[in-house]
């Protein structure tokens, strides 16, 4: 019997290197892509192969051609406007890391060329700090980091982008205390508005509790309802129920999770420094079949207000604003493999930095 051709979204847990995607450079056109310039044989090729021409290559100069004039991008304690102000501060890391490398790890996408590509791209990154950082010197120490960068795509250009990396990981290579440079750190505006968080609903009523469906049809709705019922409606025993028992996740601070005991404590630990902590997502896209798996990438933002006692300290009192990817490998109606990146170094730098260059006398317990 023939045997069917596997459709690019369905390389479920292949894991392409950056030489395969060079490789393939002005190779047929797996899909459409109106607009992407010609050597481009799909979305996936796309945003790693740029991504590696730019950092890796240090052709910085194809921002212009790879951004739209008034991009944004959005990160923890911000958003940058502006193509010029992507390269600048291209230039400035570039600087810091001169040997840096960012090995794609995977990258789950939606979309079309018609009402622009959506790609959530997992990397994993090496460098050497050889360069001058706002902390101090190069050092000449080696760091080795996840991140997870979302893009909105049209005619060969992001114009929008989300990015997030494990920010607490990097300052600790670098040899420092985070919470020293987070208390360094000057906020010239408080970061996020501090109304109510809206994680329960109004008056005496019980917050929602989802369903959750099957992961086939639609793996979105099944990790959507599981993050939304574990965060926000407090229901830890998701974890024991949906996730396989020898589940493995990667989360910040180079922490590597193995099984529902450890995984319960991650979620409990941060629910604790943040009593009212809110999960709100932003968007999904999947990857997938049932046969194989599903990947399912979804970008969140997080809420809370620093109340509890824990890892970052005493109580502040102080509202932390963050964003969040997650990527997991959804097998078997089961949860196997996350990874959940969002940068507590931010986390630290909202919690303890000064407001409006005010010092601020905080017991961290």
């Amino acid at each position: 019997m023939a045997k069917r051709a596997i459709s690019t979204a369905e390389l479920v847990l292949e894991q392409l290197s950056i030489e395969d995607y060079v490789a393939g450079a002005g190779g047929k056109r797996k899909h459409s892509l109106a607009g992407f310039e010609a050597h481009y044989t799909d979305i996936v090729d796309y945003i790693v192969r740029c991504t590696h021409k730019i950092w890796e290559e240090k052709a910085i100069g194809l921002i212009y051609t790879h951004y739209s004039h008034n991009a944004t991008v959005h990160h923890s304690l911000g958003t940058i406007y502006g193509r010029e102000r992507v390269v600048i501060n291209t230039i400035q890391n570039q600087a810091m890391w001169g040997d840096l490398r960012a090995y794609a790890d995977d990258v789950i996408w939606s979309g079309d060329d018609q009402a622009g590509f959506y790609t959530s791209h997992r990397h994993h990154n090496t460098a050497t700090q050889t360069g001058y950082t706002e902390h101090g010197p190069p050092s000449g120490r080696k760091i080795q980091y996840w991140g997870i960068a979302d893009c909105l795509i049209k005619r060969n250009l992001i114009v929008e982008e989300w990015l997030t990396h494990d920010g607490v990981t990097v300052v600790r290579q670098m040899g420092y205390d985070p919470l020293e440079l987070a208390r360094r750190t000057v906020l010239p505006v408080t970061p996020h508005t501090h109304g109510e968080i809206d994680r329960l609903p109004t008056g005496q009523q019980a917050p929602v509790f989802l369903d959750v469906p099957p992961a086939e049809p639609d793996p979105q709705a099944f990790v959507a309802a599981i993050l939304q019922n574990m965060w926000n409606a407090r229901l830890i025993n998701m974890v024991r129920e949906h996730y396989a028992p020898e589940v493995v996740a990667f989360v910040p601070d180079s922490r590597k999770l193995y099984g529902h005991g450890d995984y319960e404590n991650f979620v409990i630990t941060l629910m604790a420094s943040f009593p009212d902590l809110t999960l709100t997502i932003g968007h999904q896209c999947h990857l997938g079949t049932a046969q194989r798996g599903f990947r399912v990438a979804t970008r969140f933002t997080l809420q809370g207000t620093h109340e509890g006692h824990g890892p970052y300290g005493a109580p502040t009192g102080r509202r932390i604003f963050l964003i969040g990817i997650s990527h997991h490998i959804v097998k078997a109606g089961k949860v196997v493999q996350e990874w959940t990146i969002f940068d507590e170094f931010a986390l630290l730098k909202q919690l303890y930095g000064q407001l409006n260059g005010q010092s601020e006398e905080l017991d961290v317990g």
